[in-house]
């Protein structure tokens, strides 16, 4: 090992944020060009980045609209770009979801649309069901992502009490050709989940997102039970004919990412293991369990000898009961040093793959055996920060916060323990 731990472990995200890059992974994965129009839509914190690079490879003529999250916009020339909120929706993007409805009207066979979405787009495309309101939708997203509820069950929510997601913008494209180029920040990589699957089918139900709602014990406007218990909220399913044009590519995924980490430390004469690209539960719970198997690596050399690396994406939860700054991966982090005790050799990343963890620009931040105890010598008590949910506040006080911008890509989280 040849670099110091944080700059290793460092360059290791930002090889994943990179390899994840729309300019690299989307040109291999361009249609044939149609016969009539081409027009592309899009949501995502990538999804600007996305049509841009979509641009300047594409042979022929184009119009479209995509709506990204604010400060991840970048210049297009035929591609309309709009900001919008995340991860609670606001009105901006409810006028853009519906003038992406409107876009996709009237088109024939011959016609083409591209569906260019990412992460954050479930959010930036609020276009209530009826019966529900813009405040409806943004009281229950505040709801769901307090309530430690993963990301698959939360978009079963958001499918249903949409007019947009869960298949049906595919079905205003009909008889259209619909080709999607997903970048997934998903685990399992699920079409569906992605953006909430505006462009995809959804096998998932109305009865399916009220249990969701029943177990993690969440109140709901009266229009959008009403749409739940009705079923007027289905969403379109697997076989439905107007979608039988429709062609899915991921372009990028969290595997991608991770592989392209593992491949910087090895480069270093560091070994590598990829524990898994979807791994789900509670932050907290999940930087316990990992520090048991660090400490393994450390004191046993199992599963394999120091200096090595142990890899993980997905997305991990926080049920929030403190008053703290978030997010999941500093939350990830903050469990993981207290567990670790400050034990020697031991060092970690975390951080969200788009530069924002939670809802502070803030991709992650680094641990390292001194983390303790310098939290101690500021009069910082480690356990009532996690107690709080104040991972952001903690990482900060020690200037150990990780902080890229956007990245204008979305592969999930990434976490990289280091044990020398």
């Amino acid at each position: 090992m040849n670099l110091p731990p944080r700059e290793l472990l460092r360059k290791m995200f930002l090889a994943a944020i990179e390899a994840a890059q729309p300019e690299h992974c989307l040109p291999p994965h361009l249609p044939a060009r149609p016969a009539g129009r081409t027009i592309v839509i899009g949501a995502g914190k990538a999804s600007a980045a996305m049509a841009r690079v979509f641009e300047r490879h594409w042979q022929g003529p184009l119009q479209g609209l995509v709506v990204t999250r604010y400060g991840h916009a970048v210049p297009c020339e035929h591609i309309e770009i709009i900001e919008a909120a995340h991860p609670v929706p606001d009105a901006s993007g409810g006028q853009a979801a519906q003038r992406m409805l409107e876009l996709v009207q009237g088109l024939t066979p011959d016609d083409l649309v591209v569906g260019l979405f990412s992460g954050g787009g479930s959010s930036l495309l609020p276009l209530p069901g009826p019966g529900v309101s813009l405040e409806d939708k943004q009281a229950i997203n505040r709801s769901l992502l307090k309530s430690g509820a993963t990301i698959s069950e939360m978009n079963c929510v958001r499918r249903h009490l949409s007019a947009i997601k869960g298949g049906r913008l595919a079905a205003a494209c009909h008889p259209a050709r619909v080709v999607n180029l997903l970048i997934s920040d998903v685990p399992g990589d699920r079409a569906a989940d992605i953006a909430s699957g505006p462009t995809v089918a959804d096998a998932s139900t109305c009865a399916q997102a009220l249990e969701i709602i029943r177990r993690y014990g969440l109140s709901l406007p009266q229009g959008a039970r009403r749409l739940l218990e009705t079923g007027d909220g289905e969403t379109v399913k697997p076989g439905d004919p107007r979608l039988a044009g429709v062609t899915t590519r991921l372009i990028a995924t969290p595997q991608m990412a991770l592989t392209a980490a593992a491949a910087m430390a090895r480069n270093t004469s560091v070994q590598t293991l990829i524990l898994g690209d979807s791994l789900e539960g509670e932050a907290r719970e999940m930087g316990t369990v990992m520090a048991g198997m660090a400490m393994q690596v450390r004191r046993h050399g199992q599963p394999l000898p120091p200096p090595c690396v142990l890899l993980s994406g997905g997305e991990s939860t926080v049920t929030v009961r403190g008053h703290g700054r978030g997010g999941r991966n500093v939350e990830f982090l903050l469990a993981l040093a207290i567990a670790l005790g400050g034990a020697e050799g031991i060092h970690a990343l975390a951080g969200d793959t788009d530069g924002v963890d939670g809802q502070e620009d803030i991709a992650g931040a680094f641990i390292g055996p001194d983390t303790l105890a310098r939290a101690r010598h500021h009069g910082i008590d480690p356990r009532a920060s996690l107690a709080d949910n104040d991972g952001h506040g903690f990482f900060e006080a020690l200037e150990d916060a990780v902080i890229t911008g956007p990245t204008l890509t979305n592969v999930n989280d990434f976490r990289a323990i280091l044990i020398t």
